[in-house]
């Protein structure tokens, strides 16, 4: 996305890689980086200037150890169940909002939610489908749950006081969905658990 972008206004692109949502706030604000990418979640809109429309849906689920009995994501949210999520990760944001009875056991990077799995400190690890797909290679037997309890829609977001600029990126977004740009990519990259965002919206 930000390649095709850095392509159609003519400049140079340079990629920062941020490990938090905290490092890209921080970032925006500081005029280090001029757009970034993040999944929408609303507890997010006032730490930036907007969120353009999303531009893809990816799902969220629970990742479990081999032997575990729980067979569907809503198998995970029992008494004494323990979720392992990465701190405010758009998918442990409406994981804290969904969940009745089990506990979220948090943790700064996937590697490090991955080491509470694969240590049996928790009994399920909760982010994206796509991520935990390639976390299942590593740990023999272990496997992503049925269902979903949410997902997340990543959007272009920019700093606060450029309005002009997300205007200028929202209409980017809706004409690289009708295009067919953003399906190209993630045929592209031919990782499953990725969808295009529905027109105009993040459903």
């Amino acid at each position: 996305m930000v390649r095709a972008l850095a392509v159609q206004i003519g400049v140079a692109l340079d990629v920062i890689e941020l490990e938090t949502s905290a490092q890209m706030f921080e970032c925006l604000a500081a005029g280090g980086c001029d757009v970034s990418s993040l999944g929408f979640d609303p507890t997010r809109t006032s730490q930036v200037g907007g969120f353009t429309p999303p531009f893809m849906r990816v799902d969220y689920s629970h990742m479990v150890h081999a032997g575990s009995d729980m067979r569907h994501v809503d198998d995970a949210d029992r008494p004494g169940a323990r979720i392992a999520a990465v701190r405010d990760h758009a998918s442990t944001l409406t994981l804290v909002r969904a969940l009745k009875n089990a506990a979220v056991v948090d943790a700064a990077t996937p590697d490090d939610a991955f080491e509470l799995l694969r240590t049996a400190r928790a009994d399920a690890w909760a982010s994206i489908q796509p991520t935990i797909l390639s976390y299942v290679r590593r740990l023999p037997g272990s496997r992503m749950l049925d269902g979903s309890f949410g997902a997340n829609f990543p959007a272009l977001i920019v700093p606060k006081g450029r309005a002009a600029r997300l205007a200028y990126l929202s209409e980017f977004i809706e004409r690289a969905k009708a295009s067919g740009l953003i399906q190209q990519a993630i045929d592209r990259a031919g990782q499953p658990g990725y969808h295009v965002a529905h027109q105009g919206g993040a459903t």
